[in-house]
């Protein structure tokens, strides 16, 4: 690598238009070019940012919370489809390189939803989804565990990007797998989280787990967190008082950029909306891997290794007929 780029970094933290694809694809459009107005060349959004994440799965039985997810599946989008393409004209338009969860609709069964991470590149074209590999505890009653497939490292303008979603960001094996890719530049989004257990503070997890990768990887690391509207607490809440107070939650996100010190490049945004810019110089990465480089020198690969399943997992696997290939919806 002879070029080290050198760029500005926004990482959003906002909530989405709740269960609007349409509307939170405008405001994720509308938050691009504000980004980009701001000289930022990689702008990064929140998991599932569209339409929005399914807080029903910690505040209902999964009895009153199933006509929540139909209603989730009927929001989500397809990849590809027409709400990717509104993303992808936006980061051609402005020349970003664009970062942001969705709800993912699976093309072979209605039971399938992905939490998925869209890789966008400034010329407009989908680098990369990621699916999210284990849903996290709750989230399992909505969403479809992804393959190893998506866990790749992206050459982009801004230096060789890898992402991860929420508690993907705690999965050692996971970071390591894109770190011994080359990856320079991380990209975790997350969901405010305000149903944890009372004694989870959900900002202070994310800067650890943010820190962590950012310092064992000597790479800078960008986080964006949604954050918690009035209207999602009177769409799941309701007239639930008991919801309605762990929805008001505070510390319940955080976002921002680390550096591969381990420390925050500006001040990370707690709770409120906003952007917060940073900046990345991935020279900066070259002088701390002398002295702990996991994927080189500070490693025994005669002692570990690590085996990546990368193949595409199908619910059908048939051969052809008549010599021709077999097509189907089915195949994802």
């Amino acid at each position: 690598m002879d070029e080290f780029p050198r760029f500005t970094a926004a990482a959003v933290q906002t909530a989405p238009e709740y269960l609007d694809a349409a509307k939170t694809v405008q405001k994720a459009v509308s938050l691009i070019r504000e980004a980009a107005g701001h000289g930022a060349s990689l702008v990064a959004f929140p998991e599932v940012f569209v339409p929005g994440y399914p807080y029903w799965n910690w505040t209902m039985n999964p009895v009153a919370g199933s006509p929540w997810y139909e209603r989730l599946y009927r929001a989500a989008i397809d990849v590809p489809g027409p709400h990717v393409d509104t993303l992808r004209a936006a980061a051609a338009a402005t020349g970003t390189t664009v970062v942001i969860g969705v709800n993912e609709r699976g093309k072979h069964s209605l039971g399938v939803l992905y939490n998925t991470v869209l890789v966008i590149g400034p010329d407009g074209a989908v680098l990369g989804a990621h699916r999210k590999l284990v849903p996290t505890w709750a989230e399992k009653l909505t969403w479809t565990g992804g393959d190893g497939s998506s866990l790749r490292v992206h050459q982009t303008p801004v230096g060789p990007l890898g992402v991860l979603a929420c508690g993907e960001n705690t999965n050692t094996l996971a970071r390591f797998a894109l770190l011994a890719q080359g990856e320079l530049v991380h990209v975790a989004n997350y969901i405010a989280l305000p149903v944890a257990p009372k004694d989870y503070d959900m900002a202070e997890a994310i800067a650890i787990r943010t820190a962590a990768h950012a310092f064992e990887g000597k790479v800078f690391s960008v986080v964006s967190c949604s954050t918690i509207s009035p209207t999602i607490v009177d769409t799941v809440a309701g007239d639930d008082p008991v919801a309605r107070e762990l929805l008001a939650r505070p510390r319940s996100a955080l976002s921002g950029i680390f550096g591969p010190d381990g420390r925050p490049v500006v001040e990370p945004l707690i709770d409120d909306e906003g952007i917060v810019y940073g900046e990345v110089d991935l020279a900066r990465c070259i002088q701390p891997k002398q002295m702990h480089d996991i994927i080189g020198h500070y490693n025994r690969f005669d002692v570990f290794s690590l085996h990546v399943n990368g193949s595409v997992q199908q619910p059908l696997a048939q051969g052809p007929v008549d010599g021709q290939p077999l097509t189907g919806p089915w195949q994802d």
